[in-house]
């Protein structure tokens, strides 16, 4: 297997409207970024994906991008972004872009002219049609609900946006489409970042025919069987790396959601010029025979599923492509809440616990900020208490349908919203958590209190130094990342074991992911090992053991 330093590396993920506020206006800022470097070098990890900084109306967070070569106003300048970049470097921290290029925000002057007349030299930048039989083109439903078409009454005609009508999916289609955004891409790489992080970039290619989709539950038809892994994606993505991607040191990594084994081996496979590595999303999409409205379930996920589905991408990839190893990210609930225990009793331990088993895999590991802390679901209980405009579109649509109770809906979004990844960062115990002087964009977890950053720094049993173990662990020994994948107890309700094998080293973790206690049997060949790491005072390694509520272990030879 190539030995590369993206596939060594623990990439951080920063939230930059949540992470730290440097001036007092309730927004976090890139120099707020900057205030938290020695913070993040002190965990060890490596890289920044940074979700993005670019000028935006904010519609959805700055993933509706107006301008791709100006520093969102709010978060600082473009100045602050080279200084960013300067002592992340200085560091040793290497910085990656969250790049939008299926979509812009309506108010980006491409769209702005394209809906000035059907003419206009940029018309053809976005995704136009006609009416069919006075209505939308097809039955498209977008990701944030509705139509996935919006009427401009000024032309006549629809445009397409997957997402919110404030993101107009761009024609991809169009070889000045693709050659702006890889003029883009190399303005930013000559800046010296070190990596794009591509959003829903298996979306770029849709099905030029633009059919109904199958409606399977709430209103409007499927598009992804002509929207997702396009005809001509791979062909889209190889361009782009002839054009820019081959020609600097980068990383790339792609979100694909609903991608196959055999797709991303097209996208990230070791000779496929594409991408270094894809996020699937299998493993935190939930396969409940109850959840009929796709995410918006109160149901736990399934244990079996879950472990089958990790394993299915550690064996199937393994020589073939690399994975990306994450259980949150700004899209997510909180990972410790949703595959651990929040409640008190079990939060350190599960959540050390989940670190354990997702470290320990092959693949680059991603740590969502705050999870290095165990931070928790906010659980609002009140609508007005949310921002995201999927959790408050989705809200409107189930109710006012009647497809869903209000009370109902209020506990999914208590337990799937994505603002329980998005409230501040938990920096301290005081009112504010250390995030900001002023009033934040958003409501502060409560919990903050118990969870902080300054109480972990200080407590060497915490959950911050437990990652930064792992971390460690993960730069010393080369097993960790280049060996083998073995999966044990397969069918085990309680317990996700598996063996890595390099040459003559064996590394074996072993994860108790219920409140009960399991029993595990240590295979023969890891007799005599000694613990890398535990997440509880255990003292025995051998023979048939009986693992507490939440307990790992990782034992090496």
């Amino acid at each position: 297997m190539k030995k590369n330093w993206w596939k060594e590396s623990i990439v951080y993920q920063i939230y930059p409207k949540s992470f730290n506020d440097s001036n007092g206006d309730g927004i976090g800022d890139i120099r707020g970024i900057i205030e938290k470097l020695d913070y993040l070098k002190e965990l060890g990890v490596n890289v920044l994906w940074i979700s993005p900084m670019l000028e935006s109306p904010q519609d959805d967070n700055g993933y509706d991008i107006s301008d791709y070569r100006r520093i969102y106003k709010d978060y600082g300048t473009m100045q602050d972004y080279e200084e960013l970049l300067f002592q992340a470097h200085e560091r040793g921290i290497k910085v990656l872009m969250d790049l939008v290029v299926n979509h812009t925000s309506d108010e980006h002057q491409w769209f702005l002219e394209s809906k000035k007349s059907k003419d206009n030299p940029y018309r053809d930048y976005y995704i136009w049609k006609n009416p069919v039989n006075g209505k939308e083109p097809n039955n498209w439903g977008g990701v944030f609900g509705g139509s996935a078409w919006e009427y401009d009454n000024e032309t006549q005609m629809y445009y397409l946006h997957l997402f919110s009508k404030k993101q107009p999916d761009l024609n991809w289609e169009n070889e000045k489409v693709r050659q702006e955004v890889y003029d883009m891409m190399k303005f930013w790489c000559d800046k010296g970042i070190d990596g794009f992080r591509m959003d829903v970039i298996s979306m770029i290619s849709k099905d030029q025919a633009f059919p109904d989709g199958e409606v399977k539950s709430g209103l409007y038809g499927d598009f992804g069987p002509y929207s997702v892994h396009g005809p001509r994606v791979h062909e889209f993505l190889q361009e782009m790396n002839r054009e820019v991607l081959s020609k600097y040191d980068i990383m790339t990594v792609g979100e694909t959601s609903g991608v196959t084994i055999e797709e991303a081996q097209k996208y990230a496979g070791e000779e496929s010029g594409e991408l270094n590595m894809v996020f699937q999303f299998e493993h935190v999409e939930d396969a409940s025979p109850h959840a009929e409205f796709g995410k918006w379930t109160t149901d736990r996920y399934d244990f079996k599923a879950f472990k089958k589905t990790m394993i299915k991408w550690q064996e199937e990839l393994q020589g073939k492509a690399w994975n990306s190893l994450f259980l949150g990210n700004h899209d997510q609930p909180r990972s410790v809440s949703r595959f651990g225990n929040d409640n008190p009793a079990y939060r350190e331990t599960s959540a050390k616990m989940l670190a354990t088993c997702l470290h320990m895999m092959q693949g680059t590991p991603y740590v969502y900020q705050g999870e290095e802390l165990g931070m928790t679901n906010a659980y609002f209980n009140k609508l007005e208490d949310y921002k995201d405009i999927e959790s408050i579109q989705y809200y409107t649509e189930l109710t006012d349908a009647g497809l869903m109770e209000p009370d109902y809906m209020m506990k999914c979004l208590m337990l799937r919203s994505r603002d329980n990844a998005r409230t501040p960062m938990q920096w301290d115990d005081s009112e504010k958590a250390g995030f900001t002087d002023g009033e934040p964009w958003i409501k502060i977890n409560p919990n903050c209190k118990e969870i902080n950053a300054a109480s972990q720094l200080d407590d060497l049993d915490s959950i911050f130094h437990y990652y930064q173990k792992l971390i460690a662990l993960r730069k010393e020994k080369d097993i960790i990342v280049y060996g083998e994948f073995e999966p044990l107890c397969r069918e085990d309700d309680q317990i996700f074991a598996y063996m890595r094998k390099l040459d003559e080293e064996r590394l074996l973790t072993v994860c108790n992911f219920s409140e009960q206690s399991a029993e595990f049997e240590v295979p023969a060949e890891s007799e005599g090992s000694r613990c890398l790491i535990t997440n509880l005072d255990r003292k025995v390694f051998k023979g048939k053991i009986v693992l507490k509520p939440y307990e790992a272990f990782v034992l090496y030879k």
